[in-house]
């Protein structure tokens, strides 16, 4: 039972320059911590000192904004994808 994180280009040099790591299924917390323990960095990247996201990063599973979902409670099964999104401003 696996999922797909796919890692953003700001954040590859932390996954040895992959695009897209597997990870076992679990919530988008879990998924966050496997990440970690594989690549060491990503969470710091990702999960504030309150222990949420950081606002500039926004975190999907398929298509659905895990913000919308249940935050890091969202479940992520064994198939789905989670993909890492830095947000993006400009003017």
């Amino acid at each position: 039972m696996s999922v797909t994180v796919r890692i953003p280009t700001t954040l590859r040099p932390l996954a040895a320059g992959t695009s897209e790591v597997t990870v076992p299924a679990g919530t988008v917390q879990d998924v966050i911590g496997a990440l970690d323990a594989i690549h060491p960095g990503f969470k710091s990247r990702l999960i504030d000192d309150s222990g949420g996201l950081h606002r500039y990063v926004n975190v999907f599973v398929d298509d659905d904004d895990v913000r919308f979902e249940e935050g890091l409670a969202t479940p992520v099964a064994d198939g789905q994808v989670l993909s890492i999104v830095p947000a993006v401003a400009g003017g």
